[in-house]
């Protein structure tokens, strides 16, 4: 029975943080590229504050913070991951807090910028709507919600399809994975208050070579690509996640999401 850092078996280990402990550092479905279209939409500038659910491993927060807004505040219910994300901030009304993105505790009203990503798919239909009922509370009118996300398409994939693609995920990756289509998607923001003001469809290529020489770099490639070979164990893992992208490539996509907080009631 193999077991990794921290005593967690191989086998048991959600798979965004098993690929974490093997060194792999963008963990979103649609990758850096993605993020980056996501942040630009955000159109995040020096006045904004800014609140990130689950920051994880903070390679996102580090490019918010490249544009240099007002504040960052990140929510992490993970208390190892917290601390790895305050380590990287550096300047004043900056930090991460240990807490619930559905019920963060932050004041109403705390934010021009709210935005998640790759955790919303892994929670049940009421959760995904806390969490997002959580960010409009958050924000002020006017305020901007980013959601970076796993998708299915086409918009009417058969409902049988659908559940087995979520169950294979599930048993897979180890989380309860349930992705939305894109009107799902938007149907769901909506539910809680938001005006939508645009998405994008990129391909689900997470564990595809070339995504992660793009995503990581040569230094982390090598590096992942070192642990993979070293661990047996993970890397049946890794290769049985890849095998399930690859299976279902026809009606896997990451979304990236933009809302607005209406000005009037």
């Amino acid at each position: 029975m193999q077991r990794m850092a921290g005593g967690v078996r191989v086998e048991k280990m959600p798979g965004h943080w098993l690929l974490a402990r093997l060194g792999k550092r963008v963990l979103r479905p649609g990758g850096v590229e993605a993020t980056r279209r996501m942040l630009e939409a955000l159109e995040i500038g020096v006045r904004d504050e800014v609140v990130e659910f689950a920051p994880g491993l903070g390679a996102t927060a580090r490019m918010a913070l490249e544009r240099r807004p007002a504040s960052y505040t990140g929510v992490e219910r993970d208390r190892e991951a917290a601390r790895r994300v305050a380590e990287i901030l550096r300047g004043d009304r900056r930090g991460c807090v240990v807490g619930d993105a559905a019920a963060t505790g932050l004041a109403s009203g705390c934010a021009s910028v709210v935005f998640g990503e790759a955790m919303l798919t892994m929670q049940r239909e009421a959760q995904k709507r806390r969490i997002a009922g959580e960010a409009y509370r958050l924000l002020r009118p006017g305020g901007r919600y980013g959601i970076h996300e796993l998708c299915l398409v086409p918009e009417e994939i058969d409902g049988g399809m659908k559940e087995e693609i979520r169950e294979e995920l599930s048993r897979t990756v180890r989380v309860g994975a349930r992705p939305l289509t894109p009107g799902e998607w938007q149907a769901l923001l909506e539910s809680c208050g938001f005006e939508v003001t645009g998405h994008v469809l990129a391909p689900m290529r997470l564990l595809e070579p070339g995504r992660i020489l793009r995503d990581e770099g040569p230094a982390g490639t090598l590096r992942f690509a070192a642990n993979l070979l070293r661990d047996g164990g993970a890397r049946a893992r890794v290769l049985a996640m890849r095998r399930l992208f690859r299976r279902y490539r026809n009606h896997l996509a990451a979304i990236v999401l933009v809302a607005r907080k209406p000005t009037t009631p």
